[in-house]
């Protein structure tokens, strides 16, 4: 019988289906679908606030708990194609963003920005986004170097519930 190797072990099954690319999206953009579901279905679509031409909507499979998107309503793949009101709107969200993330979950730094395109990183490449990703001291470990996993400490659902308030307040 081998002796325990103390370590720790972290189990999220809810991944699995993603990981392994079993799982079967559903059709269309989501980024079109989701706010079209109504504001009622905000919490279930992850989306925390409703702007005039866009929205923010936390990122379902995050890099950081926090880690949300500015997007348009409106599907366009180019951050050119913007109108000035679009663009100014993406950009107000990620500044209410910002302070709603501090507000709710003291953030050390952020990483924002845009993947235009798939050859970019963009995991959805025609209907643009910004991301703003909260950071913390320490965030990245081995895990994601060594074991290509990232441990995330919260439920997409507790960090909606502490940052749509926080975003409501931010304005």
């Amino acid at each position: 019988m081998t002796a325990p190797d103390e370590l720790q072990r972290l189990w999220t099954p809810w991944r699995s289906a993603y990981v392994q690319g079993t799982s079967e999206p559903e059709p269309g953009c989501p980024f079109c679908r989701l706010p079209a579901r109504g504001p009622e279905h905000d919490r279930d679509s992850l989306i925390v606030h409703r702007g005039d031409q866009a929205y923010a909507i936390l990122n379902a499979y995050p890099y950081n708990p926090g880690h949300l998107m500015a997007v348009p309503y409106r599907h366009v793949a180019g951050f050119d194609e913007l109108t000035p009101d679009e663009a100014h709107e993406l950009a107000d969200l990620c500044q209410r963003g910002i302070r709603a993330l501090r507000a709710a979950s003291q953030p050390h730094a952020f990483n924002i920005g845009l993947n235009v395109g798939a050859v970019a990183g963009a995991g959805i490449a025609d209907h643009v986004h910004q991301h703003v990703v909260p950071r913390w001291g320490g965030d990245t470990n081995f895990m994601p170097v060594i074991g290509s996993t990232k441990v995330l400490p919260q439920l997409l659902e507790e960090t909606w519930d502490r940052l749509a308030p926080a975003f409501a307040a931010a304005g």
